[in-house]
């Protein structure tokens, strides 16, 4: 009986090795995916992240091919007006799919060219006001002492002001220094909103950053490099910035979304930019909008306004997938 059961137990353990080895080298494969490309499998896992990343790249689309794209020029009228055929704030039709403003102008035209412009804001002033305080936050951090704490108590000053407010104080301020407008633009410039936010918009990344200087500056492989001569830029840029990219990104898509709210915002109460002929941007158009409310042109409120909430929901999807991709801790698995 010995004899005719032994064979049976030799030929479970090669059965059993076969299992561990293809259980190690599963093991070893999932190991060998880089952080990128978890980063972005966790990121094709948030669905409204995905979603709202197409959407705007069919956006970015719309408004880099404008002139295929709009039916009519920024300040082109839908026909003359004559007696017969009136096209001022004209409805919805098929020769004006948004309607038409105060002048028969084309709104579905006009938010194309709006959003190109706003945008371009939207992103120039966040990504200089991620640069400096990506910059203000490194210096903090890896300074720190007296440095550190003079650039934090900058940051908390600009903090305690409510962004909008100062936004309106500091334009009404600026335009009566003559010598800062070379340099900035007049105040109803587009280099002079931009300038304004970036001013008043580095404080969350330099928070961001120098709290990961800090929790980063003490690592072995920072210790390593500054031991082998490496100067603080050098670290901050090879080493710190690599493994902090994460919360940056995140923190420059929410200042994206900011800048272009903030932009329409100051465009509703009339102190938004003013682009020039031939431009439009959603602050003019929801300035616009806000005289056609009440005599019941509701097309002029309705479509800038949408627009503006559907970009601004986009990128907040966005910045909250990339939040979830580059921190697993937060990786919500798709929801």
């Amino acid at each position: 009986m010995t004899e005719t059961t032994a064979p049976n137990v030799r030929l479970a353990a090669p059965a059993a090795d076969a299992v561990d080895v293809e259980s190690d080298a599963t093991q070893g494969l999932a190991e060998s995916i880089s952080p990128a490309r978890m980063a972005v499998k966790r990121y094709l896992h948030h669905k409204g992240a995905v979603a709202s990343l197409v959407v705007l790249v069919v956006m970015a689309l719309f408004v880099i091919l404008a002139p295929l794209t709009a039916r009519y020029g920024v300040n082109e009228a839908v026909f003359k007006t004559s007696v017969e055929r009136p096209n001022t704030f004209l409805s919805p039709r098929s020769v004006a799919w948004f309607g038409t403003d105060d002048i028969g102008r084309d709104l579905y035209s006009r938010l194309i060219y709006g959003l190109r412009v706003s945008l371009m804001i939207g992103l120039a002033a966040a990504i200089m006001g991620t640069v400096l305080g990506v910059t203000i936050g490194s210096i903090a951090g890896m300074r720190g002492g007296l440095i550190d704490d003079i650039l934090m108590r900058v940051t908390d000053i600009f903090l305690a002001f409510p962004f909008l407010v100062t936004l309106l104080v500091a334009r009404s301020f600026l335009s009566s220094v003559p010598w800062l407008e070379p340099v900035i633009g007049n105040i109803t410039s587009i280099r002079f909103v931009i300038a304004l936010f970036v001013v008043f918009g580095w404080m969350g990344v330099a928070r961001i950053m120098r709290g990961q200087v800090l929790a980063l500056k003490e690592r072995e492989f920072v210790e390593a490099s500054r031991a082998l001569g490496a100067t603080n830029t050098r670290i901050v840029v090879k080493h710190i910035l690599p493994n902090a990219i994460g919360p940056i990104l995140v923190a420059l898509t929410f200042a994206v979304a900011s800048a272009i709210v903030a932009e329409a915002t100051l465009g509703f109460f009339g102190y938004g930019p003013q682009p020039g002929a031939g431009q439009t941007s959603l602050g003019n158009l929801v300035g616009q909008a806000k005289g056609a409310l009440l005599p019941g042109y509701w097309w002029m409120v309705v479509f800038p306004c949408a627009l503006l909430v559907i970009v601004t929901l986009c990128v907040n999807f966005i910045g909250d997938g990339l939040r979830d991709a580059t921190d697993p801790k937060l990786d919500t698995g798709g929801n």
